[in-house]
């Protein structure tokens, strides 16, 4: 059943539904009342932006894995109504007329509420920009010292919003893979953003030193994380195009280590979801094709994280995310090899996109308190002089 793909008639409901949504983990806040610190309330707000937007990422995951991300197949409400309630009929009706299509009831009330989370994130970033120019003009008349300039706020903001069309587009072009993609790489930059501001502001508040690093340590974390992103980028490209059942089996993939593979066709970036831009069907080759690259950069991506924990072994003070970075690595590694001969369970495949997303925060927070070491003022770690 045709709907027309834009209905802006709800936008002010759902605005509203972003507020009491936001609403909820700001009336928490305001009733701990333990943030009377200078730039203590702007913290926390940044740590409950930071959390429920990693909620988002995982949510965001539940509505694709579910395939739920065309139940309301129209943007912003859901045919034309803020919630599925007021679209009982047309769902029922789309259900009769297509009853293997992508709208259910269910499917329906996932996708919606996923945009009332992604809604409610929004208000908080947009509160997070208030207040951070206003302890910022605070920070300035009391002539504080350094402090987290407002423009990274701002920048998150800008980014949302961003996201926020790339959520629209993931419908109004009906699950594009490459938009889909974006979108969700889209969350894992946020969520870096929050990260950081967040890192700053720890160091801030607690009066603490960023922790002295050697050149080469800084330079492991910076090729983990873009390391990190590739990889991340080539699991959404594999999710987006279901090919993740490709192979079923590990460490071979159809009975070979080399099965046959069209890497051409399988990168081909710009084309609908399991077409080609000429509109005939993808091969199973090139499936195979997004999901062997995939696999082949996890190896990379472990060598890389591997000798990243090794070098921060010389620093007790980074023990606490050296330790979870290793975890969230061997999640990793089990939520992948679960997804493929388990055949994809739902869980392990929300865990797996839940714990790149960790493990790209935990990766900006050690960059984020951490600085280059001049060797000719700080002396090297202990360790480091030995192995010099």
């Amino acid at each position: 059943m045709d709907t027309a793909l834009w209905n802006l008639s709800p936008l002010g409901q759902l605005v509203l539904i972003g507020m009491a949504v936001a609403a909820i983990p700001l009336a928490y806040l305001l009733w701990r009342g333990r943030y009377r610190q200078a730039g203590g309330w702007h913290y926390a707000l940044t740590l409950t932006t930071l959390f429920l937007t990693f909620d988002l990422v995982l949510f965001g995951a539940f509505t694709r894995l579910t395939d739920s991300g065309l139940g309301c197949p129209d943007w912003p409400g859901c045919y034309g109504h803020a919630s599925p309630v007021g679209a009982l009929g047309a769902i029922a009706l789309a259900q009769t007329v297509n009853p293997e299509g992508p709208v259910t009831h269910g499917k329906a009330w996932i996708e919606m509420l996923h945009r009332y989370l992604a809604s409610g994130v929004g208000m908080l970033i947009v509160l997070l920009a208030i207040s951070a120019w206003r302890t910022h003009r605070q920070a300035q008349a009391l002539r504080l010292g350094a402090h987290i300039h407002p423009a990274w706020a701002l920048m998150t903001l800008v980014w949302v919003c961003v996201q926020g069309a790339f959520g629209a587009l993931t419908v109004t072009m009906k699950l594009f893979p490459a938009i889909v993609s974006l979108h969700l790489l889209g969350g894992y930059v946020l969520l870096a953003l929050l990260t950081l501001q967040a890192a700053q502001l720890w160091l801030q508040l607690g009066a603490r030193q960023a922790q002295r690093v050697a050149v080469s340590v800084r330079a492991g974390l910076w090729l983990a994380l873009a390391t990190l992103l590739v990889q991340a980028a080539l699991g959404a490209w594999v999710s987006t195009n279901y090919a993740v059942l490709a192979c079923m089996e590990f460490p071979t993939c159809q009975g070979s280590y080399w099965p046959t593979m069209d890497f051409a066709q399988g990168f081909t970036l710009w084309r609908p979801l399991g077409l080609q831009p000429d509109g005939s069907p993808m091969g199973f080759e090139a499936l195979t094709a997004i999901h062997m690259v995939h696999r082949w950069m996890a190896g990379v991506l472990v060598g890389v994280i591997a000798l990243v924990l090794l070098q921060l072994r010389a620093y007790p003070a980074l023990r606490a995310p050296m330790q979870l970075l290793g975890l969230l690595l061997v999640l990793q590694l089990a939520t992948g090899l679960s997804n493929v001969v388990l055949g994809w369970p739902l869980l392990a495949a929300v865990l797996h996109t839940g714990g790149a997303g960790a493990m790209l925060a935990c990766l900006v927070w050690l960059l984020s308190v951490s600085h280059v070491q001049m060797r000719s003022l700080v002396p090297l770690p202990t360790t480091l002089r030995k192995a010099t």
